[in-house]
């Protein structure tokens, strides 16, 4: 007899039918448990960024506990066309009045003998350069200053190669080519600016024409010089200035050394005197607050978003119900409502104008807080005192501590609560592969019972055939 090929045919059952439907009731439990991961694999990326937010008021806490805030200077100048400046930690606070009676500048010659073209050329020789300041005709060589002897052989003698060849050799001055209506000229800066980066230059020609004012003698600069090929155009000179009825002067037009910590930069003479002042940096401090008060924010309005009940859609955040992230909240609120004992003026952070809102989310009283920068060393201990115990550290020592606890990478909080959830997806995927591989035999028990009604149910057809064809033969023997 043939083999039943499509399961049903035998006993007249939608089989497969049967089957599909028999094993969608099966699958309900594996389908339950996906549904389930699904939740907890949200439940995981909420609690990842969770973490940021904590980390974030980490950052902002750490922020105003450094003593780098504290230390920071903030520098005021009535004129800043004429005096900028920086303060350094170290820099006393107190007014400064000041005056500029000269700006520094670099020494600077042009050759007074203009050639065709930069291509033009004059003849071999050496350029010594020595570094130094001039007082009239006399020059001082620059203390620890080498002179520097720059060699122009054969095909280095056009205007471009000598420029360049006095560039790379690290002379302490720099040349370029300046081109006027007479032609082009050779000019020649001190790198830096200073009286004693003045410089003079002695030119020896391998063949001397004598005449000063041509060839490579025309490059030539001495003051004391009878003859001097070269037009000075600026003098080096030092940077003078006046502070608080006391002569200064500087290499450079920045004065670093006056005053501890104290850097000023003049920008133009002025013989009228500018105020500068350096005093602690409030507003340095203030973002620094306002900022921790904004990532507290953020971590506050996400927990609230996260756990919160819609009883409209009757549907819930996330983290709706979790322990943990509830039990975060609780803390971080705690910290707020604690006192301290770090400052002797203030006890609590609603005194400097930090105050918790009916949300849950804190608010900057700007008067207040301006109010305690006036004294910034009891706003210190209040907000940032490594105290011995919770009672007398600053709040944001509070605040720092909590978040490294809660974000170690070990024993913290969240991150315990993380591995709890990413555990269970785990079993949940061990249970949805032991339930597949069950459903699958069971499916092929079904099928194999189907399979064996079809052939039993055919042969009974076939039998029922036979039965009736040998009584409908004898029936008409009978006849």
């Amino acid at each position: 007899m043939a083999s039943i090929s499509s399961l049903g045919i035998g006993s007249g059952l939608d089989a497969e039918s049967i089957i599909s439907s028999l094993m969608s009731v099966e699958r309900r439990p594996i389908d339950l448990i996906t549904s389930e991961n699904k939740t907890l694999s949200t439940q995981v990326s909420a609690v990842g960024k969770l973490q940021s937010y904590v980390d974030a008021l980490k950052t902002k806490s750490e922020a105003i506990t450094g003593i780098g805030l504290w230390n920071t200077k903030a520098f005021k100048s009535a004129d800043e066309t004429v005096v900028t400046g920086s303060a350094s930690g170290s820099a006393a606070g107190g007014s400064y009045s000041m005056s500029v009676q000269q700006m520094a500048a670099a020494q600077t010659v042009t050759a007074s003998q203009a050639m065709p073209s930069a291509a033009s050329t004059l003849n071999e020789g050496s350029l010594t350069i020595t570094l130094g300041a001039w007082s009239g005709t006399s020059f001082s060589a620059k203390s620890g200053a080498t002179p520097v002897t720059v060699n122009i052989g054969a095909g280095e003698t056009s205007l471009a190669a000598i420029r360049d060849k006095i560039n790379a050799a690290g002379a302490g001055i720099k040349a370029t080519i300046v081109n006027d209506a007479n032609g082009a000229r050779l000019s020649l800066r001190s790198a830096e600016t200073g009286a004693e980066n003045g410089f003079k230059i002695t030119a020896t020609e391998t063949t001397d024409d004598g005449d000063v004012d041509t060839g490579l003698s025309s490059l030539g600069f001495d003051r004391a010089a009878v003859d001097n090929p070269t037009t000075l155009n600026q003098l080096a000179a030092n940077a003078r200035a006046t502070i608080n009825g006391i002569s200064v002067e500087s290499t450079s037009n920045t004065f670093t050394d006056v005053a501890d910590g104290l850097s000023l930069t003049v920008g133009k003479v002025s013989t009228s005197a500018v105020e500068v002042s350096v005093a602690d940096d409030k507003e340095a401090i203030r973002t620094a607050v306002k900022e921790f008060v904004t990532a507290y924010n953020d971590l506050a309005n996400y927990i609230r978003e996260q756990t919160k009940y819609d009883a409209t859609s009757k549907t819930g955040g996330t983290l709706q119900g979790d322990r943990t992230t509830i039990a975060l909240q609780w803390q971080l609120r705690g910290v707020i409502n604690q006192g301290s004992s770090a400052s002797s003026e203030w006890s609590r952070l609603s005194e400097v104008g930090i105050t918790m809102k009916q949300d849950g989310t804190l608010s900057v009283k700007t008067s207040a807080l301006d109010t305690a920068l006036e004294d910034p060393a009891e706003l210190r201990k209040l907000l940032a005192t490594d105290g011995t115990s919770s009672a007398n550290s600053g709040f944001m020592d509070r605040f720092r501590d909590l978040a490294k606890a809660v974000n170690d990478t070990t024993t913290g909080l969240l991150q315990l609560r993380e591995d709890g959830l990413n555990a269970q997806i785990k079993r949940n995927e061990k249970r949805i592969t032991q339930m597949e591989d069950r459903l699958t035999d069971t499916e092929k028990r079904v099928r194999a019972q189907y399979q064996a009604l079809d052939t039993s149910m055919a042969k009974l057809s076939s039998l029922s055939s036979y039965v009736t064809q040998q009584l409908s033969s004898l029936y008409s023997n009978n006849s």
